[in-house]
């Protein structure tokens, strides 16, 4: 017989119907003894739309739980039973790592070792991750397999994100931001600006934003972020003129090194800021950014240090959640950082499990044979 139980997490996608149809017609025939859906919160306790959030989350739990009760009803299994839960929210989730963590340790609670996912699973908002959520179970002991379920055409997905709140948005954005670089007197510059405007918002109106843009949220996101440019560019400049000075001041140290630091500012769009605003800003470069953690190239100590006090940090915060969130420690503070090159190193520098394998499957070179000239091996 099939494992005991199955875990199902859910978000709002145009398979979970047939996802949860599908798991239902597998309990059925395996012997199945509860079917677990669990909804992931990618949000914070704190944030104004947080209710709301929780609100929806709960009514997608029940809404599939009467599907698969009334699926399971129809073929005569009654006696299978559905739970529901929302995962998550006691703790900040700030990457695809950390929610397979989450679905592990709930799984591991409740004696669960098969995942089924409906295909079109991603558990930030309907943003596309990076790494499939396959990949990020991989490395826990679960058994994780893809509802074989048909998904919708893509001209049914595009006709459904083109006339979406975050495409509107996303256009208006860029539109206007267009228009403040051009003269939106000039017909030329409207036509390439709605041009320019549909362009950025087809391509990024799904990867931009982690969920549609709501009220206040998304204006206030707006106004900490029109306050948070000045203060990006004096950090550039104030990092511009410290460069300046250690180039042309040979006494002066330039030590470069590569840095870690765990960020908690979330994933998607605010660690995409925060990375961008790291490599803006002279003496740093952001070199990769996996789950919570960003590997900063840095240039010089003062600029190492800087990034250590989580200055851009904290604005990111601000920008996003508010003051409250602007007052978390910061990496230095939470000891989440470290030096991973140079005599100051404090931690080794990670290598991927790809460099890894590649690295234990090196093929051993043979010693030369002598070369054969056609004399006489006597002479």
């Amino acid at each position: 017989m099939a494992d005991a139980r199955i875990l199902v997490p859910i978000e709002e996608s145009s398979t979970l119907r047939s996802t949860v149809a599908h798991v239902t017609s597998e309990a059925a025939e395996d012997g199945i003894e509860a079917i677990h859906f669990v909804y992931l919160a990618s949000w914070r306790a704190d944030e104004p739309s947080a209710a709301r959030r929780r609100s929806a989350a709960a009514d997608l739990l029940e809404e599939a739980a009467l599907w698969a009760r009334y699926d399971l009803e129809d073929v005569d299994a009654e006696d299978i039973a559905v739970e529901t839960a929302i995962v998550g929210e006691d703790i900040y989730l700030f990457g695809p790592g950390e929610f397979a963590d989450q679905l592990h340790r709930y799984a591991d609670t409740h004696g669960i070792d098969t995942v089924i996912l409906d295909p079109e699973y991603t558990p930030v908002g309907n943003t596309t991750l990076l790494q499939p959520m396959e990949f990020e179970l991989a490395s826990t002991p679960l058994s994780v397999r893809q509802a074989p379920v048909d998904r919708p055409a893509r001209h049914v997905r595009i006709a459904k994100e083109l006339t979406g709140v975050r495409f509107v948005a996303i256009f208006g954005i860029s539109f206007v931001f267009y228009m403040i670089l051009g003269d939106p007197t000039y017909w030329f510059d409207l036509l390439t600006g709605v041009a320019s405007a549909l362009i950025v918002a087809i391509s990024l109106s799904r990867v931009s934003l982690d969920h549609d843009p709501t009220f206040p949220d998304t204006p206030m996101r707006l106004l900490r972020g029109i306050i948070y440019v000045p203060a990006l560019f004096y950090e550039i400049l104030i990092s511009n003129l410290m460069v300046a000075r250690v180039i042309l001041s040979p006494s002066l140290p330039i030590d470069p090194a590569m840095t870690r630091m765990r960020v908690l500012v979330g994933s998607g769009l605010p660690v995409t800021t925060l990375a961008n605003s790291i490599t803006l800003t002279p003496g740093t470069l952001t070199v990769r950014a996996r789950n919570e953690n960003l590997y900063v190239h840095t240039l010089i100590p003062w600029a190492r240090e800087g990034l250590f006090d989580g200055g851009l940090e904290r604005w990111t915060r601000f920008v996003f959640y508010g003051r409250e969130a602007a007052r978390l420690p910061t990496p230095r503070e939470r000891d989440d950082c470290a030096v991973l090159q140079g005599p100051e190193a404090d931690e080794a520098m990670p290598f991927d499990e790809g460099e890894r394998s590649m690295r234990s499957a090196e093929i051993p070179i043979e010693p030369k044979r002598p070369i054969d000239n056609g004399e006489d091996s006597d002479r």
